[in-house]
């Protein structure tokens, strides 16, 4: 099944997983309408609940791999996808795949670390209902465009001790893989790469100076931590290319297995399609090449 998603791409065009808002690709892989499971309720804070999509192909058989995706919108705006098209080749290559709400900067009374709390309470749920929705705990990989690529960072790299996770959500799934789609990587606006938006402090807020570091991904990079898959294009206008170049520095010092798709010409996700194309079968080679979809 692998093999003929990554084929589908290659001949019938993927879909925009790399723009920061996902929908229904024009030409579009051949897979059945998964089995959808629309706004269950994964966590309530600050006086609101907070929803997630199920989607799941149901000619896969035994637990399968789960693929978290996370919106961007620079902390502030945007919402999960409104439905799976922009999935198809993930759900072609057995994948279920879970959408997540999380608080924007407007909703939870201190923004940060909000949002990581909250993707990390949703990677939680994904191992506590893995019985009933047939999920593998041990392959949940977070995906991330924008700030939902800082998020995912967050989210896969956090170590298993740390002060960051709500008391409710510390049982974490196993991540064997993060993609990071031109996710900001330093905050404080002095380090290499740095995402120099009003939207970081927007985001960050009133919390103590300490939290510029702590909600860096920069802060976690360490050997042993999962692969990750970059995507930035070198014509960026909102998060700096550099950022991710950092990004790929720092895992190479540490000895993490990373890959790097540099877009020519490419400005924040909507890329052509052809690169689409690209990006969707190396981002699946990746994942096959740490096992976490292919044979097993």
């Amino acid at each position: 099944m692998i093999a003929k998603a990554l084929a589908a791409i290659t001949l019938l065009g993927a879909t925009p997983a790399a723009a920061q808002a996902l929908s229904a690709p024009t030409t579009q892989i051949p897979v059945k309408a998964p089995e959808a499971t629309k706004d269950v309720v994964y966590l309530q804070a600050s006086g609101k609940d907070l929803h997630l999509d199920v989607y799941r192909n149901t000619a896969f058989k035994g637990p399968r791999p789960v693929l978290v995706y996370i919106h961007g919108g620079a902390w502030w705006k945007g919402e999960k996808p409104a439905g799976w098209g922009g999935f198809r080749a993930y759900l072609a290559a057995g994948f279920s795949v879970v959408t997540v709400e999380y608080r924007l900067t407007d909703v939870a009374p201190a923004p940060a670390p909000a949002a990581v709390q909250d993707v990390r309470c949703a990677l939680s749920w994904v191992k506590a209902n893995a019985r009933t929705y047939g999920f593998d705990a041990k392959r949940v990989v977070p995906y991330g465009t924008s700030a939902g690529g800082h998020l995912a960072l967050m989210a896969g790299m956090l170590p298993k001790t740390n002060d960051i996770d709500l008391p409710a959500c510390r049982d974490q799934p196993t991540v064997p893989a993060i993609l990071d789609f031109y996710g900001p990587y330093h905050l404080r606006s002095d380090l290499p790469g740095a995402f120099r938006s009003p939207s970081t402090a927007r985001w960050i807020g009133d919390g103590p100076p300490a939290l510029w570091t702590t909600m860096s991904p920069a802060t976690y990079v360490r050997k042993g931590q999962p692969p990750v898959f970059i995507v930035h294009g070198d014509a960026d206008p909102t998060v700096p290319y550099e950022t991710s170049l950092a990004l790929k520095a720092d895992l190479d010092k540490a000895g993490v297995q990373n890959r790097f798709h540099t877009v020519p010409g490419g400005v924040h996700g909507k890329f052509p399609k052809e690169e689409q194309d690209k990006i969707e079968r190396e981002a699946l080679e990746f994942l096959t090449l740490n096992k976490v979809v292919g044979a097993r």
